[in-house]
């Protein structure tokens, strides 16, 4: 690829192919009143350890892609203020490439339908360290109210899962192994003794139906709090598609796949498991 003046943004982030070029047609003009002011919310949180995304009603996603791209820079900075390697910045901004991929996948064409979720890692504490990524927050109010050993650190790790790549235990021990020192490293004053997952993998019924899957192994690893339902949370991240429509047109080439729409065939409905783990 001939270098562009964007080149070493566009390697930060992971961005490449038609991604690169409609992210390059967004950067060809100065900034607009809307990318700035989206610029302007994020500066406002870097550093400030937010638990929830930027929400914003009727979002135009070109927009925020722009201010995403033009505001990373910033993020990488700050990470590198802190004495982050360049390596584990650039992995944790690489999601904003990856969710691009993702988008033409769900969509078919360019665009960043999570792009609040993009705006965790522009506060700049949401690392990926190995297979899982790993947010640093304070504890929910309900979690410390539920008595799990949450409440005496006041600080959590929230674990999620990048889609790119498998789920072994080895993966996962070496990610949190990591963490387990990457944490108190740069953040000694925010000490996290328990690790949190929000997700559809620990819906119990997975385990059951595939009890020797990595999958079962990593929601294992958890003590179940609760669950709360997410009928489409199972279907988005196992074959990226919104909503609950043609579900007899999807592959049911992989024990996983057949689950998922084996169970929703049964008139059952997808649940969210929330847990927690001891670091």
């Amino acid at each position: 690829m001939t270098p562009t003046p964007h080149t070493g943004l566009f390697e930060l982030l992971d961005i490449s192919g038609d991604d690169a070029e409609e992210c390059t047609a967004l950067l060809a003009t100065p900034p607009g009143e809307a990318v700035l002011r989206a610029m302007a919310a994020m500066d406002e949180r870097l550093g400030s350890f937010p638990v929830d995304s930027i929400q914003e009603d009727n979002p135009d996603e070109s927009v925020w892609i722009e201010a995403l791209l033009r505001f990373s820079p910033t993020v990488h900075a700050y990470h590198l203020k802190l004495g982050i390697s360049p390596e584990v910045s650039a992995a944790s901004l690489a999601d904003m490439g990856l969710q691009l991929r993702i988008n033409r996948r769900v969509h078919g064409r360019f665009g960043l339908d999570t792009w609040g979720w993009m705006t965790l890692h522009m506060a700049g504490n949401l690392f990926r360290l190995g297979r899982l990524q790993f947010h640093l927050v304070r504890s929910p109010e309900e979690t410390a109210q539920a008595g799990t050993p949450a409440a005496d650190g006041h600080w959590v790790l929230g674990v999620h899962i990048p889609e790119d790549g498998g789920l072994s235990p080895a993966s996962v021990d070496a990610s949190l192994s990591e963490a387990r020192l990457f944490f108190p490293r740069y953040f000694p004053d925010k000490p996290a003794a328990v690790a949190t997952c929000d997700s559809w993998m620990l819906d119990p019924y997975l385990a059951d139906h595939l009890p020797e899957s990595n999958i079962a192994s990593f929601a294992r690893r958890f003590t179940l709090d609760r669950c709360s339902e997410a009928p489409t949370d199972a279907v988005y991240f196992t074959f990226r598609q919104r909503g609950l429509q043609d579900l007899d047109k999807l592959p049911r080439e992989t024990s996983l796949q057949r689950v998922v729409l084996e169970r929703i065939d049964d008139g059952g409905t997808w649940q969210l498991g929330h847990g927690h783990l001891e670091l």
